[in-house]
């Protein structure tokens, strides 16, 4: 009778694995080791090289850097913009600040021509009314001269009469009218 074939687990399985020259007979170690190969694969990865290096030389790296190139171009024109409009903010604020002193200055002017204008039509109100006031004081003393006056022509009267009747109690008898005005004119 004939030795049946070695089995295991799997049964026939091993046996056909084993008959295919796949087992341990024909393992060599890891299949990059093997140095039987080597030579298509060095070959192989100096073609994949190659073709990767044209590839990012000629394609990826230009298309990278005109990217780069516009990336650069578009910042560098935003920091250019920027500083024109910053520029240009700066001019319009020492404009503002011109504006605002000249603004001031007119407004400092226009309060000083108010102030003196105002100082002007009080030195008038107060001329015409010291005027008013002088022109009623002597229009007053006028009248009072002449009230003074008017006055001062009865008093002599009045005293000559006054005289007379002291004259007249004081003696019992009546002066005449020369005696009085002597007597009126003595005593002035």
């Amino acid at each position: 009778m004939v030795a049946p074939a070695p089995t295991d687990i799997q049964g026939e399985t091993y046996a056909t694995t084993t008959a295919g020259g796949y087992g341990e007979e024909a393992s060599g170690g890891l299949p990059q080791f093997d140095t039987t190969v080597w030579v298509g694969q060095i070959v192989w990865l100096l073609i994949l090289f190659a073709i990767l290096y044209l590839l990012i030389s000629k394609v990826f790296a230009p298309r990278l850097r005109r990217v780069m190139d516009e990336r650069a171009a578009t910042i560098s024109g935003a920091v250019a913009t920027a500083r024109q409009v910053q520029a240009e903010a700066a001019q319009q604020a020492e404009a503002a600040k011109a504006e605002v002193a000249a603004a001031r200055s007119s407004a400092r002017a226009t309060a000083a021509a108010a102030a003196a204008r105002i100082a002007e039509q009080a030195a008038d109100r107060k001329a015409a009314d010291e005027a008013a006031i002088g022109a009623r004081i002597a229009e007053a003393e006028a009248a009072i001269g002449k009230t003074r006056d008017a006055a001062m022509t009865n008093v002599s009267a009045i005293a000559g009469d006054t005289t007379a009747a002291i004259i007249e109690r004081l003696t019992g008898r009546v002066a005449s009218a020369a005696e009085v005005d002597a007597a009126v004119k003595g005593a002035a």
